[in-house]
């Protein structure tokens, strides 16, 4: 089996059914890829894998990364100043077989320089489960759906606490993975404590959906993982690893720092 396949065999869907059964909900993680060297990314996201991650988000950078806070904009200049590129991000994906799905995350621009249909089938070449993209609506998502179902990849769309229940319906008709909901207005970054009302927008999306709800933006802490799990079906954090990774990881030397922190996000998801 070639490395990269692995991780398509499990699709997303299958991966929450599977955690459903168990009586867990899903820890997404996300990292921008290229803030280490990309000879490193597969060691990440094994690293990642063993402690307990469900589901990975792979960050493709993007020069004007606006939906981002300070934490996550400057792994992304980073990233591209140490001349990261979408295909390489793909080719360092597909060189390593994950039991989870691993998805990406970014902006569209990227995918329209390399091509739609090029983009999706790279994708799912890399054993790319899914995608998500942070500034296509679901009303001009059209070409890029149907090349992602061409090439067996499942979408992603975000619904925000402002998001009206036609917008919410739109994001769920289009959404094949899971629907991803911001649990504030604003731009990502670890914060103190999650929005309280966020148990209100993950309400409205599950009585006009039964597709899994995953919430970020925040997220940060075993205690916030603990909170959303209690009504979503899963919690995104992607700051708080971002920076965790710029400053630990080291070539790998801090690979046990990093290990412990997912583990203790995991364990948040559990009964």
């Amino acid at each position: 089996m070639r490395a990269g396949i692995l991780s398509k065999l499990l699709t997303l869907t299958q991966k929450f059914d599977e955690l459903r059964a168990r009586n867990e909900r899903a820890l997404v993680l996300f990292l921008t890829a290229g803030d280490q060297p990309l000879s490193e990314l597969p060691a990440i996201l094994e690293t990642l894998t063993e402690g307990g991650a469900d589901v990975i988000e792979v960050g493709i950078p993007f020069s004007d990364p606006f939906g981002e806070g300070p934490t996550i904009q400057a792994s992304s200049q980073r990233s591209l100043e140490n001349g990261t590129s979408a295909r390489a991000i793909l080719d360092a994906i597909q060189s390593v077989s994950l039991p989870i799905p691993v998805v990406t995350m970014g902006y569209y621009n990227p995918i329209l320089r390399m091509g739609l249909k090029d983009f999706a089938k790279r994708s799912a070449a890399a054993g790319i489960a899914g995608t998500i993209v942070s500034d296509l609506i679901p009303d001009e998502s059209d070409d890029w759906g149907a090349a992602c179902a061409e090439a067996g990849l499942e979408t992603i769309f975000l619904v925000a606490p402002t998001s009206t229940d036609a917008r919410i319906q739109s994001v769920a008709a289009r959404s094949t993975g899971f629907v991803y909901a911001v649990s504030r207005t604003g731009v990502t970054g670890a914060e103190n404590q999650v929005p309280a009302e966020i148990g209100d927008l993950i309400a409205k999306v599950r009585s006009l959906t039964d597709k899994p709800v995953c919430v970020g933006f925040g997220v940060s802490s075993p205690a916030h993982v603990k909170l959303v799990c209690q009504t979503a079906d899963g919690a995104v954090v992607g700051s708080a690893l971002v920076k965790l990774l710029h400053e630990r990881w080291d070539d790998g030397k801090g690979r046990t720092e990093i290990l412990n922190f997912v583990r203790g996000l995991k364990e948040a998801t559990r009964g």
